[in-house]
């Protein structure tokens, strides 16, 4: 099932970002030809007025087909005034933002209603406030297979009391002999947790973590949070959106430095850490949708063709040089835009592909 509603909810992402260019564009007279959800030949269609509907078998995304994009098109004379390039610039420069604002807008209600229903993180002396409930769970760690997010952890060892003073009795799970990277506890820990109003008693081996320095379970607590208000939760999506926003320009932007590659990704990731959340926790994974939908209006804003921010970046230098731009221009422009395009996605796939095979993106 996880896989399931990972599949949808991209496909919510793609359906709703092509809706935002089909709806503007027929309310601004454009002529739509076709809304197509995947590429490649269409396996189901059917006709709907002037607009054909269908779905390709390659889900890489989904576009929507606007008459006269290309200007060489060959096009009936009653549809000639409808076309894209005959329209003016504003028309084209809303039409073209309609799709990464639907994902912005996304990516927003998202968050706000997770905000509002969750509340925000207390904090004390400078710091958030952890509460005894299970947060997150790494994958391939002594935990993993015994407890679940939302458990919340009662005592170990007998020991209750605060979360700093669980992880204390955890840590007096010692290796036998002297401890080495991953080895395991020579004792269980009996850890406690009430599990959807039962209280269950789980016998799980710490593992020493040698970074650390000491033995762990391989799970985190999750934080207090205290209720806010509508305009206070729209205050910290906004100011959480603007952080990813500023952090995902950054990356880009300092592509050739190494440090800052390693932070790209794929969809392949993007698909994984949705499949895994759903597969752990709801709320994490409608938080990770939130996100991919920001970054897919973030990416599709730089101004490089065939993206929506170089059609509005050709609009703009149109409407400043006072006549159009040669297509022959702006067709070479899309050939350097491509291949920035595609080295960004071998650097995202390659990077998968390591992180994947190797320790894998831990939500699980």
């Amino acid at each position: 099932m996880s896989y399931v509603l990972a599949f949808l909810g991209f496909v919510a992402l793609i359906i709703l970002h092509e809706f935002g260019h089909f709806a503007v564009a027929k309310a601004v007279g454009m002529r739509v030809e076709r809304f197509s959800l995947f590429m490649g030949p269409l396996l189901v269609k059917f006709r709907r007025g002037e607009t054909e509907y269908g779905i390709g078998p390659l889900p890489l995304g989904g576009y929507v087909r606007i008459t006269g994009m290309n200007p060489h098109e060959n096009i009936p004379p009653e549809v000639l005034p409808r076309a894209y390039y005959n329209q003016a610039v504003w028309k084209r420069v809303v039409v073209i933002l309609a799709g990464p604002a639907m994902n912005l807008l996304i990516a927003f209600a998202i968050v706000f209603a997770l905000v509002l229903s969750s509340g925000q993180p207390k904090v004390s002396h400078g710091q958030p406030v952890a509460s005894h409930t299970v947060a997150a769970i790494r994958s391939n760690t002594p935990s993993a297979a015994a407890l679940k997010p939302g458990d919340q952890i009662v005592s170990v060892d007998g020991v209750g009391g605060s979360p700093d003073a669980i992880r204390k009795q955890i840590g007096t799970h010692r290796c036998a002999g002297v401890p080495a990277a991953g080895c395991r506890a020579a004792t269980p820990a009996a850890v406690v947790v009430r599990r959807e109003g039962r209280l269950i008693t789980l016998q799980i081996r710490p593992r020493y973590v040698a970074a650390d320095k000491r033995p762990e379970l391989g799970f985190s607590f999750g934080t207090v949070y205290e209720p806010v208000g509508a305009l206070h939760a729209a205050s910290i999506t906004a100011s959480n959106l603007w952080s990813v926003t500023t952090r995902t320009v950054s990356t880009v932007a300092r592509l050739f430095e190494p440090q800052e590659r390693k932070q790209l990704h794929s969809i392949v990731y993007g698909y994984t850490a949705t499949q895994e959340s759903f597969a752990t926790s709801v709320p994490q994974a409608l938080w990770v949708l939130a996100l991919i939908s920001l970054s897919l209006a973030i990416i599709n804003l730089f101004p490089f063709l065939p993206l929506d921010g170089g059609h509005v970046f050709w609009a703009v230098a149109e409407k400043l040089r006072g006549k159009r731009i040669p297509f022959e221009v702006m067709e070479r422009a899309g050939v350097v835009g491509f291949v920035l395009i595609l080295l960004v996605f071998v650097i995202g796939i390659s990077n998968d592909i390591s992180l994947l095979s190797g320790p894998g993106i831990g939500l699980r």
